[in-house]
C-alpha cells in the first residue's frame, strides 16, 4: 500500500521529530537544513518551506554549503554502479537514464565526473528530472556537463546550490502529491510555440522569430487557436499581426483589464521571453472559461507581434499600434533581403490602412499588467519564484567616436601619444565605476570597435556604444551627466577629439501604485515573500505606460537567470505560482470594483 501524501497541516501540527522525518531525504544526508527552517512553523504555503530551507543554505558558512555539495552523487558515478545511491537519487537518475547508459556514455561521463572533481573539487550537481520533472535528456546532461566545466568556482559552486534546492523541490512535490498542472500546461505551450523557427536558424535547432516571416506567422496562427481552445469569446489577429482575444465580462459594456507581452524573439533566443507574459493569462482565462465564471470586468490578452526589433529597426510596432504609435515612415524600412516593412505586410494578408483604426481608448481600460521571465540573476540568488516590479528603468543611448592620432606602435613614446583606444578604455573603467554608485542604475559598453585597427599601430579611432539605465528619469539624468562628463574629461587629458550620438531615449514607467499593490497581495496570498525590484529591461508595458496604468510581474529564470539565449529556462513549478498569482489579481482586481 502506497503511502499517502503529506499535507502541509501535518507538517505544520507535528513535533519536531516527528516533522522531521516527514521530510527526511529531501538534502541529501543533510538533516540540519530542514531542522533549522521548520523552526520558522507555521508556513503559509509550501513554496514559503521552500524558501525557508534555501534561505538556511544561503545563510550557511561555505564550509556547510560545501559539505552539502559533496554530500551529493557523482552522475552515473560509483555510488550508483555500487547500488549505494537513496532512493530518492536512484529515481532521478533513473528518470534521465543514467541507469541505462551505454559503454561509451559511461566513459564520457567518468571523464566528465574526473575534470569536474579536479577542477571544483567537489561532485557535478544537475537537476537531472529538468524543468518540468519528466527527466533531461543524457543529450542534454552531457552538454551541460561540459558547459559547466569552464565556469568559475564560485558561480559553480552557487549553480550546483541552486540545482540542490531544485532536486529538493521535486522531491518535496512527491512528497506532498503535487503535480504543478497549470505550469506543466504552460511549459507544454511554450515548447510547441518553439517548432517555428525562421530559416538558417531553425536547421541548427536555433530559435529566431523575426516579424512576418514565415515562422512568424505560424506562431500567431497557434497562439489564436490557442485562445479559442482556451474559451475566449473573440480571437483575431490584427492589421499590425497582434493576437488579440477577448473574454467578456459579466456584463456588457464593462472595463477591460489588457494584459499580454511579445511573441517574436531575438536571433538564437529563448522560448520564454515575451511568451511566458502570453500564456501565463491564456491560463488563467482557460480557468475561468472552465469554470463558467465571468469577472466584473473583460479581459483582453495579446501577444504582440514585435518587440525585438529584429528584422527591421523599428521596436514595440505591436504595443505601438495600440496607443496610436506606428509611424508610416517605417513601412519603407527594408529588412537584409530588401523586402520592406509594407511588402511583409502585404504578403502577409494584413492591411496597413487598418493600423490607425487599432489605437485604444484608455478609457475604455483598467490598466496593463504584464507577466515576463526576469531576464537576470536576482531571483535565482535570492532562492524567490516571482517578484513585483516597482519600475521599468529610463535608459539613453549613445554611439560614440574617440578621434586621437594612429602612429608608429614601435617609435612612438608612450608620452607622446593620442591612443583613442585607451582613451576609451579609460571611459569603460569610468562608466563601471559611476553606475556602481546608485542604487539600480546600471551602464554598458556592449559595442567596442577600431576601425581599420593594426597590431603596430596606435589607433587613432576608436568606436563604442554606450547604455545607461536607471529606475527614475532624474536618476537616469544624473547617470548620463557625470558619463558624459567623465567622457569629457578623458578626451581633454589625452588630446582627443569625441564624437556622439544619441540613438535612445526612453522615459522611466514607473508601477502604478494599486496594481503593484494588488500584485503584492497576489503574491503574498500564495505564501511566497513578496520581493520588490526595478526592471533594467524593456517591455511592451513601457508603451502602455502612456496611456493608462501599468505593473509587472517577474518570474524566475533558471541557468542564472540568464536570457536572450538558448539557456533561457524556467520552472513549471514557478510557471504555476505565476499562474495563480495572476488568478489572485484577477479576483484581487474584481473585488476591487
Amino acid at each position: 500500500m502506497s503511502t499517502p501524501p503529506l499535507t502541509l497541516q501535518a507538517l505544520n501540527d507535528a513535533p519536531r521529530d516527528q516533522a522531521l522525518a516527514m521530510v527526511d531525504g529531501l538534502y541529501e544526508h543533510s538533516p540540519w537544513i530542514a531542522e533549522q527552517a521548520l523552526a520558522s512553523r507555521p508556513f503559509r504555503s509550501l513554496a514559503q518551506f521552500k524558501h525557508a530551507m534555501a534561505t538556511v543554505v544561503r545563510a550557511a558558512s561555505r564550509e556547510q554549503q560545501l559539505a552539502l555539495v559533496r554530500a551529493h552523487p557523482e552522475l552515473a558515478g560509483k555510488a550508483m554502479r555500487d547500488n549505494t545511491l537513496t532512493a530518492a537519487s536512484t529515481h532521478e537518475q533513473n528518470k534521465a537514464g543514467l541507469t541505462q547508459c551505454t559503454d561509451d556514455e559511461l566513459a564520457r561521463i567518468a571523464q566528465l565526473n574526473a575534470d569536474y572533481a579536479a577542477r571544483f573539487g567537489h561532485p557535478f550537481i544537475l537537476a537531472v528530472r529538468g524543468p518540468r520533472a519528466e527527466g533531461l535528456s543524457k543529450q542534454e546532461i552531457l552538454a551541460t556537463f561540459a558547459r559547466r566545466l569552464h565556469n568559475h568556482p564560485e558561480v559553480e559552486l552557487q549553480e550546483c546550490l541552486r540545482n540542490i534546492h531544485r532536486i529538493v523541490e521535486l522531491r518535496l512535490n512527491d512528497k506532498f502529491g503535487i503535480t504543478p498542472a497549470l505550469g506543466d500546461r504552460v511549459w507544454d505551450w511554450h515548447e510547441s510555440l518553439s517548432r517555428h523557427s525562421d530559416p538558417g536558424f531553425a536547421e541548427h535547432g536555433q530559435l529566431t522569430v523575426t516579424y512576418l516571416t514565415d515562422a512568424h506567422r505560424a506562431c500567431a496562427a497557434e497562439i489564436a487557436a490557442r485562445m479559442r481552445e482556451c474559451g475566449f469569446d473573440s480571437v483575431e489577429i490584427d492589421a499590425v499581426g497582434n493576437v488579440v482575444g477577448r473574454y467578456h465580462a459579466g456584463t456588457p459594456g464593462a472595463p477591460l483589464l489588457m494584459t499580454g507581452s511579445h511573441y517574436d524573439t531575438v536571433r538564437n533566443g529563448g522560448k520564454y521571453d515575451g511568451r511566458l507574459g502570453i500564456f501565463v493569462p491564456m491560463a488563467c482565462v482557460r480557468e475561468l472559461h472552465r469554470s463558467g465564471t465571468r469577472l466584473p470586468f473583460g479581459i483582453e490578452v495579446i501577444g504582440f507581434a514585435e518587440e525585438e526589433g529584429q528584422r527591421y529597426k523599428a521596436t514595440f510596432l505591436g504595443s505601438g499600434a495600440l496607443i496610436g504609435d506606428f509611424r508610416t515612415e517605417w513601412l519603407a524600412q527594408q529588412d537584409a533581403d530588401g523586402i520592406t516593412m509594407q511588402q511583409a505586410m502585404e504578403q502577409a494578408g494584413l492591411r496597413v490602412q487598418d493600423i490607425a483604426a487599432l489605437k485604444r481608448d484608455p478609457r475604455d481600460y483598467l490598466g496593463f499588467v504584464e507577466v515576463h521571465i526576469e531576464q537576470g540573476p536576482v531571483l535565482s540568488e535570492i532562492d524567490l519564484p516571482l517578484a513585483v516590479v516597482t519600475s521599468i528603468n529610463g535608459s539613453v543611448r549613445y554611439l560614440v567616436e574617440l578621434i586621437g592620432t594612429a602612429c608608429h606602435a614601435g617609435t612612438t613614446p608612450m608620452d607622446r601619444r593620442s591612443d583613442a583606444a585607451a582613451g576609451a578604455a579609460e571611459v569603460i573603467l569610468a562608466v563601471e565605476r559611476r553606475a556602481a554608485q546608485d542604487a539600480e542604475s546600471v551602464a554598458t559598453v556592449g559595442l567596442l570597435n577600431v576601425p581599420a585597427g593594426s597590431i603596430n599601430v596606435v589607433p587613432g579611432r576608436c568606436q563604442f556604444s554606450l547604455d545607461m539605465r536607471a529606475p527614475t528619469d532624474a536618476q537616469r539624468d544624473a547617470l548620463e551627466r557625470d558619463i558624459l562628463a567623465a567622457l569629457a574629461a578623458v578626451c581633454e587629458r589625452r588630446q582627443l577629439r569625441c564624437t556622439m550620438e544619441e540613438t535612445m531615449r526612453a522615459a522611466a514607467a514607473p508601477s502604478a501604485p494599486a496594481w503593484q499593490a494588488r500584485w503584492e497581495r497576489a503574491v503574498d496570498a500564495l505564501g511566497v515573500p513578496v520581493h520588490r525590484m526595478t526592471s533594467g529591461a524593456g517591455h511592451d508595458a513601457m508603451k502602455l505606460h502612456e496611456v493608462m496604468p501599468q505593473a509587472m510581474l517577474f518570474v524566475r529564470g533558471q541557468n542564472a537567470g540568464i536570457s536572450h539565449n538558448p539557456l533561457e529556462s524556467t520552472t513549471s513549478d514557478d510557471m504555476d505560482l505565476a499562474v495563480r498569482a495572476f488568478s489572485n489579481l484577477l479576483h484581487e482586481t474584481a473585488a476591487d470594483l
